[in-house]
């Protein structure tokens, strides 16, 4: 029997390497539409963080989210994603 092999992605936020379903992934689509991506396969370029509080303040901070998608965030996005994070 072979084990199989768990995705890690790189949270945005502190930088640490994790299996891909305990982080959240935000997606810019073609039209630079940014939304969260709860079933993690929508298409388009897609950013991770932890469902960590800290980490989304550090992101935010640090404007990573802007510098990973190279365009502005609305503040609506941080929003839902605080929500999304609470688990609300």
């Amino acid at each position: 029997m072979s084990t199989k092999k768990i995705p890690v992605r790189r949270c945005i936020g502190c930088n640490e390497g994790k299996p891909k379903k305990e982080l959240v992934r935000v997606v810019r689509n073609k039209e630079g539409e940014i939304s969260i991506d709860t079933t993690g396969k929508m298409p388009g370029r897609g950013a991770y963080i932890c469902r960590d509080k800290a980490c989304l303040a550090k992101a935010r901070k640090g404007k990573k989210i802007e510098k990973a998608f190279d365009c502005t965030i609305e503040p609506e996005v941080y929003e839902r994603l605080e929500q999304e994070i609470l688990g609300e």
